[in-house]
């Protein structure tokens, strides 16, 4: 797994946050990210799809995560929200990235942005979302 896209996933956290709570269009959050983050070693084109991706497909993914939520997706906590989207995100249009690497990365990010035991409840819900979106991957990789 490569570091500088674990710290374009961990950038991306904090730049759908940002926009999440200002409301700022993603081209100015990603902006303003670049600019602070020019001696940063990361994959500057995969943190842009992630941060683009998000509110371009925003319907999609919350259509998804909600039956898989115990509360409304508004409601969730919105660091949570930010990683289960980008979660959501990565596990439907990067099907080259494994399903578990979406997962743990994920799960990882949340552990150190979310609350106290939310790493769990981001495990769940992605785990249940990789059974709808990759399920191909997963019945592959349970005869092989």
């Amino acid at each position: 797994m490569s570091k500088k896209r674990s710290k374009s996933r961990s950038l991306a956290t904090q730049a759908i946050y940002q926009w999440q709570v200002t409301g700022a269009s993603t081209e100015k959050v990603i902006e303003d990210f670049l600019i602070e983050q020019q001696n940063s070693s990361f994959q500057i084109d995969y943190f842009r799809d992630l941060v683009n991706g998000v509110p371009d497909q925003l319907e999609v993914l919350d259509k998804d995560l909600q039956p898989l939520l115990d509360r409304p997706v508004e409601e969730v906590d919105l660091v949570e929200r930010a990683i289960l989207r980008l979660g959501a995100y990565e596990l439907l249009k990067h099907p080259e990235v494994p399903y578990r690497v979406v997962i743990n990365e994920w799960v990882e990010l949340a552990k150190i942005f979310g609350a106290d035991q939310g790493h769990r409840y981001i495990n769940g819900v992605l785990d249940k979302l990789a059974h709808e979106l990759r399920a191909v991957e997963i019945a592959a990789r349970k005869r092989g």
